[in-house]
């Protein structure tokens, strides 16, 4: 069974990586989409890639700019009539210790992986009361769920995530509204290239576990079976990698874990 024929589905950072790869997929599906992130020209070579292109907005919108989400959300609604769906996907990483990463990087961090998809649910939650029907898809991270060196920023913001959505989902669930919490291990995208280091400036490297990653094109398959089956929370990645077996220490045996983590930090 198709879930998503004719659904319409809302993703931010759209434009590449992770979120372009949803689109195509989701596209090919049947959906119809929005496609936001601040880079217009590059949503316009995502939407003219996808199956539909012609179901398929531009919705171009800065995820840091707060106060236009009540616009960009009125004309997300205002283009198909409704919003079935919400992927917060836009984000960022970081790389660098604690004792060298000044607070501005911590702060911008928060403020775009957690800020800013608390502030763009509560500005569509209202329309998805009123309809009794949504979803919400949230992009998180393996680093949503265990720590790393070199990671705290983006871990924490990740973690917050988990906190704040799975609250949401307790108070939605008598309004027939879903969640969907998504936990990505390393996917090939261009995601450390534009992690930032400990004074908020580009790493420009692709990681070696991000080169080794789970392609993006089989991650979006992966996701759209976890979303169409109403998963509460999924691990995306490969079968055999290690962060699934790290999740599972997580939970089982977490000591075990963190020493693994202290003498062999991720790359």
């Amino acid at each position: 069974m198709n879930h998503f024929v004719n659904k319409v589905i809302w993703i931010t950072g759209a434009s590449s990586g992770i979120g372009e790869a949803l689109a195509y997929a989701f596209s090919a599906a049947g959906a119809r989409l929005l496609l936001s992130s601040r880079r217009t020209e590059e949503l316009e070579r995502v939407r003219a890639g996808c199956a539909r292109p012609d179901q398929a907005r531009v919705l171009p919108m800065d995820l840091l700019d707060f106060p236009s989400f009540a616009v960009r959300t009125a004309e997300a609604i205002g283009a198909f009539g409704q919003v079935d769906m919400l992927i917060h996907n836009g984000g960022i990483t970081q790389r660098s210790l604690v004792i060298e990463t000044e607070l501005e990087v911590q702060r911008r961090v928060m403020e775009l992986n957690y800020f800013s998809y608390v502030a763009l649910t509560r500005t569509i939650l209202p329309h998805f009361v009123e309809r009794k029907s949504g979803h919400f898809v949230v992009m998180s991270s393996v680093m949503g769920k265990i720590g790393t060196p070199m990671r705290s920023a983006y871990a924490a913001s990740k973690h917050a995530l988990h906190g704040f959505f799975d609250c949401l989902r307790a108070e939605v669930a008598a309004s027939n509204i879903q969640v969907t919490i998504l936990t990505p291990g390393y996917i090939q995208t261009n995601i450390s290239q534009h992690a930032l280091t400990k004074d908020g400036t580009e790493l420009g490297t692709t990681s070696e576990n991000i080169a080794q990653g789970l392609p993006a094109d089989k991650a979006a398959a992966q996701m759209l079976r976890a979303i169409g089956h109403g998963a509460f929370e999924a691990y995306i990645g490969k079968s055999s990698g290690g962060e699934r077996l790290a999740l599972m220490l997580n939970r089982w045996a977490p000591g075990v874990l963190i020493r693994q983590v202290k003498k062999h930090p991720p790359k």
